[in-house]
C-alpha cells in the first residue's frame, strides 16, 4: 500500500472524521483545529485521490455537512496509519526551516506559498517569515529565492550548487535517528509505518528512503559495509534527495569533460553497481551525472578502518600517507613529536580522517563544522599548532585548506595531546553550582541530567538566583545557569533549562578545564564552616519534622479557595497570610505544579509569610478526586514553603531532595499520598535522614 501525501492539517481533519464516524460541518471542523473555514475547505479539495488505496471515499452534502465511507476495518487501518504518521511540533521553528531548506532542495520548482503553509501547518505569512530566514542560507550556497507575485516562489542556481547545498545540509543536519530505526525494525521486522513518519522521512517521501535503503543493504560490497554510520546516512540521503528530483522529472545537465575524468577512479565502479541496482527498483532511466556524484560521495566518505579496493591500504599509497603524516605531526610540535608518533590510535585515526579530506579538497567539496569556533575558544593552543600541520597538507595537496578542515585536525591532534598531557596531569572533582529561579525546580532537572552523563567527574549543588553570594562564588569552580547572575567573580555559564546538545558540550568543556586546575581553598576556616552548616541542617530538618501538617478539605474546594486555606493554615497571622497567598499564586503563574501522572499537587514558594521551613499534606475529605477541573482529578497538595532568611539555600537543598524523592521512590510517595499522619511523618523523617547522610557524606 502506498505512502499517503497528506498536509498535518488533513491529517488532523481525517483523524477527527474517523473518530467520530458521524456527518460533520466544516464550520466545526474549522473550530476544532483552529482554523478558518475557508482554509479547511481548501485543504478538502485535495483529499479525494489519497485516500483510494484504503477503499475509503470522503462524501460532502451541502448544507448537511462531510463524512467517511467505507468498511469498519478499512477505516481502522487508515486510523492507524494517520496516527503513526510525523506529527512534528509546528512552534519549532528552527526544526520548521530545516524542513523548508529540505522541500525545496529536493524540488526547486515554481511554489505558491499556501502549498508550503499547508505542508508545515503554519499561516503564509509565517512561511514567507521563514523563507527570508533561509534566505541567507541558500545564498551561502549560491541558491537564490525569487518571488513571482500571483504564482507563488522558486529557488535558483546551478546544478553544482544544488549538490553543494544539500552536502551541506546533511552534514549539518544529520538525522541518525531515523535510519537507526529502520534498521532496528528491519532485523525485527518490525511494522515500518510508524518509523518513517518522523524527521527527514517524512519529507523525502518514506517510500523512496525505505528503497534506497533496500537497494544499499542488498549490495555486499565490502567498501559499503565499511562506512561509519554518518557516512552511510549521509550516502541514504544523498541518494534519496536526487532520486525525488528525478522522479520529479528535473533534467541534470552533464558535464561531459569531467565525467571521463571520474571514470577512471576505483569507486566508479561501485558507483556504477548502485545506479544499475537504482534504475532496476525505481524503473528509470538515471543520468550519468548521477553516478558521478555518488562515486564522489563515496570517495569523501569516513570508512570504519583505512581501505581502498576493499583491502587494507599497502605499498606505496601507505608509506606516502605516513610521511605526510610524520612531517605534520613535526610542524604540530617538535617537542611531542616523538612521542605523538607512538600513539597508534591516533595514528589510524588521521589516516582514515585524510583520505576523505583530500577528495573534498580536491573537488572543492565544502563541509560544514558547527563546533569550529568553539574549537578555537576553547583550544586556541592546539588549533594554532594545527594550522601548522595544515599547512604541510596544503603544500603536499596543492590546495588551500580551509578553517572547517583544520577545526577537524584539531579535533585529531586534540585527543592525542590529552591522552598525553593525561599521563602528565592530575585530574580532581569539578564542583559545579546548579542555578534556578528558587532552588528547588528546573535545577533538579539538571541535576538529574547531569549526574548521569558525568557521574563522579563533579559534585553538584542546586541554588536559587539570590543566593549567590561571594562567599558561595569563592566555593564553587563554574555555574550553570539559564537565569542572569549579578556575582562578576563567579565563572557562569549559562545554558537552555533543557540543556540542549550543544549546552552539554560546552559543560563538558568546562568540566575538562577545572579537573585540570588546581582545588579551591578556603584558609583554616574550612572546616569550622562546614561545622557550622552542617549543625544549621540539623536544626532546620528537626524544625520541619516538628511543624509537619496534614489536614484535609472538602471535595468541592476551587484551586483558589485551596490556596487561602493553605495560607491560613500556615500561619495565623492575616499580614503573613497574604503574602503566602501572593507568593503561591505568583509562582503558579510560571507553570501550573499538579503533576496528574503521580497523583498529587505541589505548592511551593519562597515567602516572608513563613518565619520556618514548613512542609504540609493537604488531602480531601474521603480521599476521592477534587472536583475542580484544575486539580486534573488529584486528591492530595503538597505544600512546601521557605522562608525569606540566612537558611534560604539550605532549605532550598531540604526540599529539592524531597522533591526528587517524590518521583523516584514510589513507597515514600504512596505513603504520603495514602498514609496516615504518623505514617508520613516516618516517611519524611526517613527521606531527610538520607539527605543528611547524604550531606555528611559529601563533606571533604
Amino acid at each position: 500500500m502506498k505512502d499517503m501525501d497528506l498536509t498535518p492539517r488533513l491529517k488532523q481533519i481525517l483523524l477527527i472524521m474517523l473518530e467520530d464516524e458521524q456527518i460533520i460541518s466544516v464550520k466545526e471542523l474549522a473550530a476544532r483545529i483552529g482554523v478558518s473555514k475557508r482554509t479547511v475547505q481548501r485543504e478538502l479539495e485535495y483529499i479525494g485521490s489519497s485516500l483510494k488505496p484504503y477503499h475509503v471515499t470522503f462524501e460532502t452534502k451541502t448544507g448537511v455537512g462531510v463524512w467517511l465511507d467505507g468498511a469498519a476495518e478499512d477505516k481502522r487501518i487508515l486510523r492507524e496509519q494517520l496516527k503513526g504518521r510525523d506529527n512534528y511540533d509546528v512552534s519549532n521553528r528552527e526544526e520548521r526551516r530545516k524542513r523548508l531548506i529540505l522541500e525545496i532542495l529536493k524540488d526547486k520548482g515554481l511554489k505558491k506559498l499556501f502549498y508550503y503553509s499547508s505542508q508545515f501547518q503554519v499561516s503564509e505569512a509565517t512561511i514567507s517569515t521563514d523563507l527570508e530566514a533561509i534566505e541567507g542560507w541558500l545564498n551561502a550556497q549560491q541558491l537564490s529565492v525569487r518571488r513571482k507575485p500571483g504564482s507563488g516562489i522558486s529557488v535558483s542556481g546551478t546544478e553544482e550548487s544544488y549538490r553543494r547545498a544539500i552536502r551541506t545540509f546533511i552534514e549539518e543536519n544529520m538525522d541518525t535517528r531515523v535510519l537507526r530505526e529502520y534498521y532496528e525494525a528491519e532485523e525485527k521486522r518490525e511494522d515500518l509505518g510508524s518509523v518513517y513518519g518522523n524527521g527527514m522521512g517524512q519529507i523525502l517521501k518514506d517510500d523512496i528512503l525505505k528503497r534506497v535503503v533496500s537497494c544499499l543493504e542488498g549490495m555486499n560490497d565490502k567498501r559499503l559495509l565499511t562506512l561509519t554510520d554518518s557516512s552511510h546516512e549521509g550516502l541514504v540521503l544523498h541518494i534519496s534527495i536526487a532520486m525525488s528530483r528525478i522522479l520529479n522529472h528535473e533534467i541534470i545537465d552533464t558535464k561531459e569533460e569531467w565525467c571521463r575524468e571520474i571514470q577512471r577512479d576505483d569507486d566508479y565502479g561501485l558507483a556504477r553497481q548502485i545506479v544499475e541496482k537504482l534504475e532496476k527498483e525505481f524503473s528509470i532511466e538515471i543520468p550519468e551525472i548521477e553516478t558521478v556524484y555518488i562515486c564522489l560521495h563515496l570517495k569523501g566518505a569516513k570508512h570504519q578502518g583505512i581501505e581502498w579496493d576493499g583491502k587494507k591500504a599497502q605499498g606505496m599509497e601507505r608509506k606516502e600517507l605516513l610521511s605526510l603524516v610524520n612531517e605534520m605531526i613535526n610542524a604540530y610540535s617538535k617537542e611531542d613529536a616523538f612521542v605523538l608518533k607512538q600513539d597508534m590510535e591516533f595514528i589510524q585515526g588521521l589516516l582514515a580522517h585524510l583520505q576523505p579530506t583530500f577528495v573534498r579538497l580536491l573537488h572543492d567539496m565544502k563541509i560544514s563544522n558547527p563546533v569550529l569556533e568553539d574549537i578555537k575558544q576553547s583550544y586556541p593552543d592546539i588549533y594554532e599548532k594545527s594550522k601548522r600541520a595544515a599547512k604541510v597538507m596544503e603544500t603536499w595537496i596543492g590546495k588551500p585548506i580551509p578553517e572547517t578542515e583544520v577545526g577537524f585536525l584539531t579535533i585529531h591532534f586534540g585527543a592525542a595531546q590529552v591522552r598525553l598531557d593525561g599521563k602528565k596531569e592530575s585530574i580532581r572533582q569539578v564542583f559545579v553550582g546548579i542555578v534556578c529561579a528558587s532552588g528547588i525546580g528546573i535545577s533538579r532537572l539538571m541535576l538529574s541530567k547531569l549526574e548521569k552523563v558525568f557521574k563522579d567527574r563533579i559534585r553538584m549543588e542546586a541554588y536559587g538566583q539570590k543566593d549567590i553570594t561571594p562567599y558561595v562564588a569563592s566555593r564553587i569552580d563554574f555555574f550553570i545557569s539559564s537565569l542572569p547572575l549579578k556575582q562578576p567573580e563567579a565563572d557562569v555559564l549559562y545554558v537552555n533549562p533543557l540543556l540542549n546538545q550543544d549546552d552539554m558540550e560546552k559543560i563538558r568543556q568546562k568540566i575538562f578545564h577545572y579537573e585540570r586546575l588546581p582545588q579551591k581553598t578556603h584558609g583554616e576556616t574550612r572546616f569550622t564552616m562546614q561545622l557550622e552548616q552542617v549543625n544549621i541542617i540539623a536544626m532546620q530538618i528537626k524544625t520541619i519534622l516538628r511543624y509537619m501538617d496534614v489536614f484535609k478539605v472538602s471535595n468541592d474546594i476551587t484551586f483558589d479557595a485551596l490556596v487561602t486555606a493553605v495560607s491560613e493554615r500556615m500561619s495565623p497571622y492575616g499580614d503573613r497570610q497574604i503574602m503566602i497567598w501572593e507568593a503561591i499564586k505568583e509562582r503558579e503563574k510560571l507553570g501550573s505544579q499538579i503533576f496528574a501522572e503521580f497523583g498529587f499537587g505541589l505548592l511551593h514558594a519562597r515567602t516572608k509569610g513563613v518565619i520556618r521551613p514548613s512542609f504540609a499534606v493537604c488531602m480531601t475529605r474521603d480521599g476521592e478526586a477534587f472536583c475542580d477541573s484544575y486539580f486534573k482529578g488529584i486528591h492530595t497538595v503538597l505544600v512546601m514553603l521557605i522562608p525569606e532568611d540566612d537558611n534560604v539555600k539550605i532549605n532550598s537543598e531540604i526540599f529539592g531532595h524531597v522533591s526528587s524523592a517524590l518521583i523516584e521512590d514510589y513507597d515514600f510517595l504512596t505513603t504520603i499520598l495514602g498514609g496516615g499522619r504518623e505514617d508520613i511523618q516516618a516517611a519524611l523523617s526517613g527521606c531527610l535522614r538520607s539527605f543528611f547522610q547524604q550531606y555528611l557524606g559529601g563533606i571533604k
